[in-house]
């Protein structure tokens, strides 16, 4: 939870993008995800989690399909200020191009967050204007053997309500004397 490496790549002398701090979560968790016209198109998935948003490029965008995998590449943690950025970052600097919020929301995590984000295997809940629904972001093989951290980002089926556990139903017993079944 540092970001010292998203200010390390960015000039804030040249760059609309704010500097931020890590932040305190004020409440529900936001997310953002924002189109991202760099030198190859992209959407930037980030979820506020201890203080920043942490973030992926996933090439193709969130699917809205159930059951559909979206590649999602984990980059440096942004700001919890990123998630209102919109803006274009100027030639020369890193992630060069325009950047428009597609959609924002809240997300609801199905376990303790933090531990599921280290252990690679994120569910949570969207509720956003585009996306809503469940979701996973699991994180792919090893990591320590690939330059990128590589994970996936899947659309879930809700998961089925619990139902109370019942007794079977009997018929009525019909007419007088009859015995019940």
């Amino acid at each position: 939870m540092s970001l010292q490496r998203y200010q390390r790549m960015r000039d804030f002398a040249r760059t609309p993008e704010p500097r931020g701090q890590v932040t305190p979560s004020r409440g529900s968790l936001q997310f953002v995800v924002q189109q991202h016209e760099a030198s190859a198109l992209h959407y930037d998935f980030r979820l506020e989690l201890d203080g920043v948003l942490k973030s992926w490029a996933v090439p193709k965008g969130p699917s809205e399909v159930d059951g559909e995998k979206r590649l999602a590449v984990h980059t440096e943690d942004h700001p919890v200020e990123y998630a209102e950025f919109e803006g274009t970052i100027p030639e020369g600097e890193y992630g060069a191009g325009r950047m428009k919020i597609w959609d924002e929301g809240t997300w609801v995590p199905e376990s303790a967050p933090l531990a599921a984000y280290r252990r690679g295997h994120l569910k949570f809940e969207l509720k956003g204007r585009r996306l809503k629904g469940h979701w996973s972001l699991v994180r792919m093989g090893n990591a320590q053997t690939r330059k990128k951290d590589l994970w996936l980002l899947v659309k879930r089926a809700a998961p089925a309500a619990k139902s109370a556990a019942r007794l079977p139903r009997r018929k009525p017993a019909q007419g007088p004397g009859a015995r019940p079944r």
